[in-house]
């Protein structure tokens, strides 16, 4: 059974209440015992997309940045880039934004890294026991990473019910072709309309399955492996695919992801869910939102599964509802956590211990 940490938060918190509550949870949870002097720490968060308020305020990043560097431990900001168009689908312009919105070294203390290279195709094949894939593909540099702290926003989810700490090591974590995996049911092809015929796709394409035609790219399908090259090099959104996994599927893809970043972080992982301005879309929604529950508080487990049990648990608690059947009463975001626990990546059940 897993141990889940909570420092409980007013209904309507403070980012000052936030950062008292962070310093008291990582104190609670035993959180400097996990890395040893010269670890290379990753810490995944979210930097939150074009308009979006409600991710996880660099300030409190900042307070698991210094608690790191007390151990002698060496932290780095990392994140990958996305599949869809945006202000963080390659590295440039996503390290730009998230200077932008405050996690530059000068207000957050750490380098931000991307993960996955300059347009999202630095991976690494990580073996898993799944029941979907026997590997997946995770971000280069977070799998040489000695550890990982995740901090994540719980949300609603528009494909998965559920936004909270197994999407954003899942989603977040993979490469762009692991994202791919995830999302697509079929082989990519080109739109005619968008493509400049620059020949990029046709040069990276290891199948040489792209070919011209009237003057335009063109995918043999025969020929084509689905490895998703043409949409890491592809710069004129030409590439499309889709994007009708059901939510079930998508979900178990996710978690098959996430134990890919998790799988080799034994000892080494610690997860940290903020339910705070818990919204009904995900923090990539290039908007402003209004918080559909109340605060609840700051989690902390080693247990990636539990620490998102515990989460729809609480806001239940709290509400009457929990936050994916607020956000999309017609999805079941408890699937990824079946799952992820038929799969050993952890357990469903834990013990609360209340901070404060």
């Amino acid at each position: 059974m897993a141990t889940v940490y909570y420092y409980e938060l007013s209904e309507r918190s403070t980012l000052e209440d936030r950062i008292k509550g962070t310093r008291a949870i990582l104190e609670a949870a035993g959180f400097d015992g996990i890395f040893a002097k010269k670890d290379k720490v990753a810490v995944k968060t979210h930097v939150g997309e074009k308009k979006n308020t409600t991710h996880v305020a660099p300030q409190i990043v900042k307070v698991v940045v210094e608690r790191i560097k007390r151990t002698g431990a060496s932290p780095f900001l990392t994140e990958t880039s996305t599949l869809y168009k945006g202000e963080r689908s390659n590295a440039v312009d996503h390290l730009n934004h998230a200077h932008a919105h405050g996690f530059g070294y000068d207000k957050v203390g750490a380098p931000f890294i991307m993960a996955d290279g300059l347009f999202g195709n630095s991976e690494v094949a990580v073996k898993i026991p799944g029941k979907i894939f026997s590997s997946v593909l995770i971000a280069r540099d977070v799998v040489y990473a000695d550890a990982l702290v995740a901090i994540s926003h719980p949300t609603g989810h528009i494909g998965e019910g559920l936004g909270a700490c197994i999407k954003n090591i899942g989603m977040g974590l993979a490469s762009r072709k692991g994202k791919l995996r995830m999302h697509s049911t079929m082989k990519p092809r080109i739109k005619a309309g968008s493509c400049t015929f620059c020949q990029q796709c046709i040069l990276w394409c290891p199948e040489g399955a792209i070919v011209e035609k009237d003057g335009k790219a063109f995918i043999i399908e025969e020929k084509c492996i689905g490895c998703g090259e043409c949409l890491s090099v592809c710069r004129f959104d030409a590439v499309e695919y889709n994007w009708g996994v059901e939510s079930a599927e998508l979900q178990r893809r996710t978690v098959e992801h996430a134990f890919g970043v998790t799988i080799g972080k034994k000892g080494k992982l610690f997860c940290l869910n903020y339910l705070t301005d818990m919204t009904k879309e995900c923090d990539c929604m290039a908007k402003t939102q209004e918080p559909i529950l109340p605060d609840v508080g700051i989690l902390a487990s080693v247990d990636p599964i539990a620490i998102d049990q515990a989460t729809l648990d609480l806001t239940r608690e709290k509400s009457g509802k929990d936050l994916s059947t607020a956000s999309y009463p017609n999805l079941d975001g408890t699937i990824q956590l079946a799952h992820g626990e038929a799969i050993g990546m952890g357990s469903r059940k834990y013990t609360l211990v209340r901070v404060n």
